[in-house]
């Protein structure tokens, strides 16, 4: 019996594919635990409508991606910190510090975790860090730091 899952199945199948199983783990299994439903003409166009609207929002979140990244090109993040003589910081710049001034300064909210900033900055100068905006697209921004 053909039967489309609407959940993953461990050993079976992922969510959204068309499989052959056998008709009393249908009956017995899927069915009454609503893991899948009878793959017919109705059915199967609902999926169809489904994975369109899903690889639509793909696309979506891509292409906006890619237009932050154009954005976020030629962009610089100033910051200043306390720092001692040797340029050493008195603490650290952290992915939220640089996500709150890149908001500040150029009008644009990015989530913290975007940011791959391995450990903080701990002195004064200038450094690209590189920002993940979408597992296909990442980009760099400047970030200039300053001593109070």
């Amino acid at each position: 019996m053909k039967v489309i899952l609407l959940q993953d199945v461990k050993g079976t199948g992922k969510k959204g594919d068309i499989i052959n199983v056998a008709d009393g783990y249908a009956r017995n299994a899927l069915f009454p635990k609503k893991l899948a439903v009878e793959a017919n003409a109705t059915n199967l166009n609902i999926a169809k409508g489904k994975n369109e609207a899903i690889a639509h929002k793909k696309e979506v979140e891509l292409s906006t991606a890619k237009d932050l990244a154009k954005r976020l090109e030629n962009v610089t993040v100033s910051l200043t910190a306390k720092a001692g003589e040797n340029g050493k910081l008195f603490g650290s710049i952290t992915s939220k510090d640089i996500s709150e001034q890149l908001e500040k300064q150029n009008k644009i909210k990015l989530d913290k975790r975007w940011i791959n900033l391995d450990e903080g900055i701990k002195s004064i100068g200038e450094r690209e860090v590189e920002i993940w905006l979408h597992p296909e697209v990442k980009t760099k921004i400047k970030v200039v730091i300053t001593a109070q």
